[in-house]
């Protein structure tokens, strides 16, 4: 009977938003980092008043109007986190590599036969491109005096939530119990302290009283004193971009463009505690949990551009993007156990509460460029980019929860601004390729998430009808992770260093 309940528990579908969500959410969607093609990426993406490049037209549609000649490219990319974690006295390090398909597309040029015409050519492109890179896995050691426990006391002593709430009806199993409690308003605030109590970290200041059911006060199993926390955290996916692409060149002077985007986002987040202590008088002295977030969603942006040649080698570029229109669900697994625990509370972890569907808008950018062609030897060029993570909403905006947390991110959100500088020598057939970018932290505290600093390098060779292409990219930001949204708001200090390599290859169709 336990094992056939546990199966029919696994859809919990609730009515109300996950209370789950937070700025990080908002800001990881909203960061966009086209690895792109190798040419793209050795010269740091500077690619605003250039095109030419299939991956160009994620920072201006206008540039595959440059195109003299139809051209398809495929780029295979290796990717490199590497983390310094220092948690309290505890010091680690990670590395992680995956290798993925980074960029697939083609522009097929159509050019104006009537000789008459200042429109000169016609170009439609479609191109696939990695626009964030999710996979990360680290852990943190160190020896605190906070404790989870403050995770539990904050929810149950916060959430104005009686006793008999947490209460099994008659007959009623836990796992019964917990996913009933996550169609209930506030559920998942509920549910955190339905977990607190079953895995015996704590208990209302009147257990031994028969009527306290209305009892609102909570009280800790876990002595105060020092705390051995192991904190793991793991996380892979993608953000990918489609972009359906038009662009027009009006008498080799003006480039106009446009394009139509889709976006999709795979997220998949472990977070595992362990806590130890030998604290005199604790009835707990060892703990885990454990949240799987598993996050699907699909969006819709476009975007606008336009090159100018002010002269024959000098040219300007000027773009947009709106905003993406995300639409997400979220799926969380939990588990729980302690050394004071229900024997049953192991069940939960087989429950997954899938929530009900909600929509994230995030900023729309600007960019301005500069170009300066050196006839075939080679070119500069130098990118500016702003964009204003307030404007980034949850929605439903009357949602409360929501709005509450768009609050929070107009207060501590940013404008930030980004500079990418590249160039390109041309000797023979051989290209070298080198860039610099820069990108300032969308929050207003760079301490809690720090600036962007890269350099990148490449090679290119042309063989005539195709090109081969490698880029090596390395930048870093340091970050101060917090644990948990409340209670346990202890941060792990992670500097990151990001390498990249790309092979690209690239063909006249």
């Amino acid at each position: 009977m336990k094992k056939l309940l546990m199966l029919i528990s696994i859809g919990l579908f609730s009515s109300y938003y996950i209370l789950a969500q937070d700025i990080t959410d908002a800001v990881r969607y909203s960061m966009d980092d086209i690895q792109g093609t190798a040419r793209f990426r050795a010269m740091s993406g500077a690619f605003g008043a250039l095109g030419g490049d299939l991956s160009s037209i994620n920072i201006n549609p206008a540039g595959s109007a440059i195109y003299t000649n139809s051209e398809a490219s495929l780029s295979i990319g290796a990717f490199n986190k590497k983390n310094d974690i220092n948690y309290f006295n505890g010091q680690n390090s990670s590395s992680d590599t995956n290798v993925d398909l980074n960029q697939l597309g083609a522009a097929f040029v159509f050019k104006n036969v009537n000789p008459d015409s200042k429109w000169k050519k016609f170009t439609l492109s479609i191109a696939y491109d990695r626009s964030a890179d999710f996979n990360d896995e680290w852990v943190a050691n160190g020896t605190n005096t906070n404790s989870i426990d403050s995770y539990f006391l904050n929810y149950a002593n916060n959430g104005d939530i009686r006793f008999e709430t947490l209460k099994l009806l008659p007959g009623e199993f836990i796992e019964e119990a917990y996913a009933d409690i996550g169609s209930l308003q506030n559920g998942y605030g509920i549910q955190q302290a339905f977990l607190g109590y079953w895995s015996g970290i704590l208990d209302p200041e009147n257990l031994d009283d028969d009527t306290n059911n209305d009892e609102t006060n909570y009280l800790s199993n876990v002595a105060p004193g020092n705390f051995n926390q192991n904190y793991l955290y793991a996380s892979n996916g993608y953000n990918g971009k489609l972009a359906f692409n038009f662009a027009a060149d009006y008498d080799d002077k003006l480039f106009f463009g446009i394009n139509l985007n889709s976006h999709f986002i795979n997220y998949e987040k472990l977070t595992r505690l362990r806590e130890t202590n030998s604290n005199s008088g604790s009835i707990v002295n060892n703990i885990a949990f454990e949240n799987l977030l598993l996050t699907t969603g699909s969006g819709f942006s476009f975007q606008l551009g336009t090159i100018a040649k002010i002269t024959k080698d000098l040219r300007v570029g000027l773009s947009y993007n709106s905003p993406t229109w995300y639409r997400i669900s979220d799926e969380l697994t939990q588990g729980i156990d302690s050394n004071n625990a229900d024997p049953e509370i192991n069940y939960i972890s087989s429950i997954i509460n899938i929530y009900e569907e909600y929509k994230l808008q995030t900023p729309g950018k600007v960019t301005g460029s500069i170009a300066y062609i050196f006839g075939k030897s080679g070119l500069l060029s130098f990118d500016y980019a702003v964009k204003d993570y307030t404007n980034s909403k949850f929605k439903p905006i009357s949602d409360i929860y929501f709005s509450g947390l768009n609050n929070e991110i107009n207060n501590e959100l940013a404008s930030s601004t980004s500079y990418k500088l590249g160039g390109e020598y041309r000797y023979k057939q051989v290209s070298f390729r080198g860039g610099y970018h820069f990108e300032e932290s969308p929050y207003k505290n760079t301490e809690f998430y720090g600036d962007l600093n890269g350099y990148s390098l490449g090679l290119g060779y042309n063989f005539g009808n195709f090109n081969l292409d490698v880029a090596y990219s390395q930048s870093e930001r340091d970050i101060n992770h917090q644990l948990y949204n409340v209670g346990l708001t202890d941060t792990a200090s992670i500097q990151s260093k990001y390498s990249n390599f790309i092979l690209t290859l690239r063909f006249k169709i």
